[in-house]
């Protein structure tokens, strides 16, 4: 056979193969489409995407949303005839839902993909109703059979979903300090409650000692429980604690304490960490940084302070030597400190 015929033969023959799959692919796509039509829902499968902590709804309970109801069941229906628009909104509906997608696999069963809000608050208002927050300041109505694990925020001044200025912004702020409370192991056993004071202030209630701890507004939160931490590792285990009525942590690098018997109230310096806790004799009164003219965050009555230095200071060789707890007896200044809490103890 001449090569020019078994050239020809040879394109013929890699022709026809290729006819003849093309062939086949279209009549597996016929029969394919024809399954398709003809097939059933076999399933219905739920997938929780994003953490779920405080999640109000778990997988079967989002899997009853869509075959609970005989009339929108898609289990058994001819996969063309589920509405599956019609089944995502359904979904989508329920409060604790935050979004929902819904399709069909080359399994025929029925996929729910969805995502949930998460409280980051419990909130009481002053009329008595009671709602989640979650992170994007959207409300969550409370369940029957489930109860959130989050800070407790009392007072409130309302329930509506759709707030005014001054209202959203007090609600972004219980969201931050709900938030804050909520990812410290340690903030989330101290503090038991948040009142909602009538001018926006917030006020704790600590599950260790019977004090009122005043934090102010809700900006700089990190900054106060810092704060607050370093006053409960260095003043507090040295002065004892419950010698004080409030702890207010609303002014500028110092936290102002209110003692529990009568006498002068405690001015105690903050940042970053106590050395020692020695008298302020300056007499000058401490600044809000919340607002500095809110007669409302200074303790009453508040003629002598102690103060707590950051930093121990290296005494000129004239100078007279600073108070410390070994040497509470020593003159700063001078003068002798009108108050002085070396363990706890006074002296004037």
């Amino acid at each position: 056979m001449e090569p020019r015929t078994k050239k020809a033969l040879r394109r013929m023959g890699i022709a026809f193969l290729w006819l003849v799959a093309f062939v086949g692919f279209i009549v597996l796509v016929v029969a394919a489409k024809r399954d398709k039509k003809s097939a059933r829902c076999k399933s219905v499968q739920v997938q929780i995407v994003g953490t779920a902590n405080n999640a109000f709804l778990n997988e079967k309970d989002l899997k009853n949303l869509v075959t609970g109801n005989p009339h929108n069941n898609p289990v058994g229906l001819l996969v063309t005839e589920v509405n599956l628009a019609a089944l995502e909104k359904t979904v989508a509906a329920n409060p604790w839902v935050k979004a929902a997608d819904l399709y069909v696999d080359d399994n025929d069963v029925v996929n729910i993909r969805v995502s949930l809000k998460e409280p980051v608050a419990r909130v009481f208002t002053v009329s008595g109703n009671t709602f989640y927050l979650d992170k994007d300041l959207g409300h969550i109505p409370v369940s029957a059979r489930y109860a959130a694990k989050v800070p407790v925020f009392t007072n409130f001044p309302t329930a509506a979903a759709k707030l005014t200025h001054a209202d959203s912004v007090l609600a972004a702020q219980v969201v931050a300090i709900g938030s804050y409370i909520q990812q410290d192991e340690f903030w989330t056993a101290q503090i038991a409650q948040v009142d909602i004071t009538p001018d926006y202030k917030f006020n704790m209630t600590p599950t260790l000692g019977d004090q009122v701890i005043a934090l102010g507004d809700g900006n700089d939160i990190e900054k106060k429980f810092d704060k607050l931490l370093a006053f409960y590792k260095q003043g507090l285990n040295k002065v004892g604690w419950n010698n004080y009525t409030v702890i207010n942590l609303a002014f500028e690098n110092e936290v102002v304490c209110t003692r529990k018997d009568g006498g002068s109230n405690v001015k105690v310096l903050a940042p970053p960490v106590f050395d020692s806790i020695h008298a302020d004799i300056s007499g000058d009164d401490a600044t809000s940084d919340d607002d500095a003219d809110d007669s409302s965050h200074a303790p009453p009555n508040a003629t002598a302070s102690a103060a707590a230095a950051p930093e121990k200071p290296k005494p000129a060789a004239h100078a007279p030597a600073a108070v410390h707890h070994n040497d509470p007896g020593k003159p700063q200044g001078g003068k002798r400190p009108k108050a002085v809490y070396p363990g706890g103890k006074s002296h004037s």
